[in-house]
């Protein structure tokens, strides 16, 4: 009877090695290659779902994974340190701020580890060797056509009101995103048909650092009472994102003298800015199917591991439709080849196209459109 008590103890600690030690069933294959992901924190909606999908998707082709979320910028250093230390096989990096990392990353190139910078750049190094994106000036161009076919000033022959509100300087897609608009929006503002109240009409003057959906809302309150209290109408805010969106729709809600609600434009259809637009308040966002994002970053990093050139001749074999760009992203060391993503304008007219993404669905009582669990 002892003895049988033993062997069951040992066949118990045997299961629990397996499921802890690597190299056990349970744990890390050691043939397999090891990516490690560096995300920022998941507190924040996007990147949360998108380091559990690109973790999902590596597992799924036999690759060891190390995610790490980061909640600021010297987390994120600590954590690329630790993941170099650990020898990772290549490197994918959101950074916080994308200025921040090029010391850090000098370990990456001693010990040729290959870095992708995925959907923000990072900047002032020559360790990465590829940017996976979408078309960020198309995103910003979205947002400024949009405003432009919902008010129609070539037809009405009459004026608007809008306002700009733009992301952090310390993201270099932000740029990206108010170049596109801008260049959509300044010819109405150089012939009279749009007016921008406040004057502030540059990336400086409107950007929000953090993306503060916080910030947004208190921006937008403090022009309001500036330039609208009189009555004025407000017709159109670009704004760069849904967070932002979001939150100068709360100032417009609770701030705004006028009767209408103004065209507010966003980006990544976040789920409360999904709910938004299906009670016709945030006017649209820019959805960038972020699974095909990953699934893209999964194929190259594979192209990467397996000595592949990266350049166009991957395009025919990604999972989704991508553009080849060697000239547009400049680090400020070198032009970063670039895999850049379509993305699609979403309003309430075609929302309930996010279902078939595989993304999202309809909520239980059918009213909104929600992640899929």
């Amino acid at each position: 009877m002892k003895k049988k008590i033993e062997k069951l103890l040992i066949f118990i600690l045997c299961l629990i090695a397996a499921t802890a030690l690597p190299g056990c069933t349970g744990g890390k294959d050691p043939s397999a290659k090891t990516v490690g992901i560096v995300m920022p924190s998941k507190a924040i909606e996007r990147w949360g779902r998108d380091g559990n999908y690109l973790r999902s998707i590596f597992n799924e082709e036999g690759y060891n994974v190390e995610l790490r979320f980061s909640d600021d910028v010297l987390k994120q250093i600590s954590d690329i340190q630790v993941l170099i230390a650990d020898d990772v096989d290549i490197l994918i990096v959101v950074p916080i701020d994308g200025g921040t990392l090029s010391r850090t990353l000098e370990d990456a190139i001693i010990k040729d580890i290959p870095v992708i910078s995925y959907d923000m750049l990072v900047l002032n190094t020559d360790a990465i060797d590829c940017y996976v994106s979408f078309d960020n000036y198309r995103v910003g161009a979205m947002q400024g056509q949009y405003i432009v076919d919902s008010l129609a000033p070539d037809e009405s022959g009459d004026t608007y009101n809008i306002e700009l509100v733009t992301g952090d300087p310390a993201d270099n897609n932000a740029r990206f995103f108010f170049g596109g608009a801008i260049d959509v929006l300044q010819p109405y503002i150089d012939s009279g048909k749009f007016i921008v109240p406040s004057g502030k009409t540059t990336f400086d003057q409107t950007a929000t650092p953090g993306w503060s959906m916080d910030l947004a809302f208190k921006n937008m309150q403090n022009t309001l009472a500036s330039y609208y209290s009189d009555g004025k109408r407000l017709d159109a805010v670009m704004c760069s994102n849904d967070r932002m969106g979001l939150g100068v729709l709360n100032a417009v809600q609770s701030d705004y003298l006028g009767s209408n609600i103004p065209v507010i434009t966003g980006q990544d259809g976040d789920e409360a800015a999904l709910q938004s637009i299906m009670d016709d308040k945030l006017s649209m966002t820019v959805y960038k199917n972020v699974r095909n994002e990953a699934d893209v970053a999964v194929s190259i990093a594979t192209a990467i591991l397996e000595g592949k050139p990266l350049d166009e001749s991957l395009l025919g074999d990604l999972p989704a439709e991508c553009v080849f760009d060697t000239e547009s992203y400049d680090n400020g060391v070198k032009k970063v080849p670039s895999f850049l993503l379509v993305p699609e304008v979403i309003d309430k007219e075609n929302i309930e196209t996010l279902t078939e993404t595989g993304s999202f669905m309809w909520d239980s009582k059918g009213k909104y459109i929600v992640p899929a669990e």
